[in-house]
């Protein structure tokens, strides 16, 4: 596994070539005409080129975001295809899997003619709205109405309210990629090399959701930049560490390979022991 912090997630280039490199190794015999339109596609609804939708206006759940957990969700489909895990994922799960991904997050763009606010205030609903736009979207390039319904389980488990306990998959492969999905979406932030520097993006961005759903200041689960920088170590600890080892099954052990230490674990704590210095230096 090529170390993935190396590839310039700021250059949606640069990942649909890793991306097409990792497929490559194992489906070399397939055609990749699809993953190059996604890939485009994609890229095109962030910027703005997509009819009837405004380019991205978060600085935090960018494009970059998304790519970043595109990137470790094309690592953990390959670390598992390493495994004697079952069922085997075909080719068409992994295609899936990437489209999931990279449509997770589409719910943050707002349509042409919304112009209050930013696309944060989709928060609380954004999953939603992805799965509304991917309904929209994919069968303009081919997929069937199941497969779209599986691309939608995967996306509706990545939510901030979400109940992943609570989700039925129509099968077990459906169940893997969702379970990968989420996994990537939180590892691919915590474990970006500028995740400590972006975290007051992050809380802006909980600001105007907060704001938009009218929920009083009081019942905000923290009210200052500051206490959302204190409560990240225990978010990590006590809420993303359960979640991708109890609710999603383990299955960021599929990034590493052979012993070798997972590349995002040892990167996102780093980060929070990072965060948790600068505090105590007061230096947050």
């Amino acid at each position: 596994m090529v170390n993935p912090h190396v590839i310039n997630t700021e250059q949606p280039d640069e990942v649909a070539k890793a991306v097409k490199a990792v497929f490559e190794r194992f489906w070399g015999d397939q055609s990749f005409r699809l993953l190059d339109r996604v890939f485009a596609d994609v890229q095109g609804m962030f910027e703005g080129r997509h009819p009837g939708y405004q380019a991205i206006d978060m600085e935090y759940h960018d494009y970059e975001h998304t790519l970043q957990a595109t990137v470790c969700q094309t690592f953990l489909l390959e670390g598992r295809a390493l495994t004697d895990d079952m069922p085997a994922l075909e080719f068409r799960d992994w295609e899936l899997s990437v489209i999931a991904v990279l449509l997770h997050d589409t719910g943050f763009l707002k349509k042409t003619g919304d112009n209050t606010g930013s696309g944060a205030k989709y928060t609380f609903v954004h999953e939603f709205r992805s799965c509304e736009f991917a309904r929209i979207y994919l069968p303009q390039i081919g997929l069937t109405s199941v497969e779209i319904d599986d691309v939608c389980s995967a996306i509706m488990c990545t939510g901030p309210r979400s109940k992943i306990g609570d989700m039925v998959f129509r099968c077990e492969e459906v169940c893997v990629m969702a379970y990968m999905l989420v996994t990537a979406d939180y590892l691919a932030q915590m474990s970006a090399g500028d995740y400590l520097e972006k975290l007051p993006r992050l809380y802006a961005e909980f600001e105007e959701s907060f704001t938009f759903d009218r929920i009083p200041p009081e019942d905000w689960p923290y009210n200052s930049l500051r206490q959302l920088l204190e409560m990240t170590p225990d978010f990590w600890t006590d809420y993303v560490l359960p979640v991708l080892n109890d609710k999603v099954g383990g299955v960021y052990r599929y990034l590493s390979l052979k012993g070798q230490p997972n590349p995002y674990m040892v990167a996102a704590e780093a980060n929070v022991a990072e965060l948790m210095r600068r505090l105590e230096a007061g230096e947050a």
